[in-house]
């Protein structure tokens, strides 16, 4: 006898789904998320108001990928209704870094004092909102959020000083 392995994922009134072949189009008042969900054996069911990510062998790749699916429709429902942000803090001792939002990146001005300015990748559909000693990160894209996030903090690396000592920077404080 084959077990299957399921779950189903509930919808909240307001959104609308759309799940054909291996395509997840989901539309909430703060936007629209899509995505690719491929994998052998695994299917994603549209059935009334609920998502279902079903998998017709039960194995642990299969539950795994069953779960990780489901964790992404998740997240994407939730970014379409509240979004994401990531609150950060520039943190220096003596030298005030500026920071600038260009086109698809953030300019990072005097950081350690250095003259020459760094530089991190603004990825589509993420906003910046910069303050003095503060940058909010926010989107309907976990994926896309998180990973701004990274490429900020991974600019203002310390590289070559003690961190102990040098600890100036741009860090993650909190998320929503």
């Amino acid at each position: 006898m084959v077990k299957e392995v399921s779950r189903r994922i509930e919808i909240p009134e307001g959104i609308e789904v759309d799940a054909a072949n291996d395509y997840v189009t989901i539309k909430g008042p703060r936007g629209v998320l899509n995505r690719r969900f491929n994998y052998p054996g695994v299917h994603i069911i549209w059935d009334n108001s609920e998502l279902v990510v079903t998998a017709r062998i039960d194995r642990k790749l299969q539950r795994a990928t069953v779960g990780t699916f489901a964790a992404h429709l998740t997240n994407m429902i939730k970014g379409v209704t509240e979004g994401f942000e990531y609150r950060m803090k520039v943190v220096y001792s003596h030298f005030p870094i500026q920071l600038k939002a260009a086109q698809n990146e953030l300019v990072i001005a005097n950081f350690l004092g250095e003259r020459r300015s760094r530089s991190a990748r603004i990825l589509d559909g993420v906003t910046l909102e910069l303050s003095k000693d503060e940058v909010l990160v926010k989107g309907i894209n976990k994926e896309s959020v998180g990973q701004t996030m990274a490429n900020i903090e991974q600019a203002t690396k310390v590289r070559g000083f003690d961190i102990r000592v040098f600890q100036d920077g741009i860090y993650l404080v909190e998320k929503n």
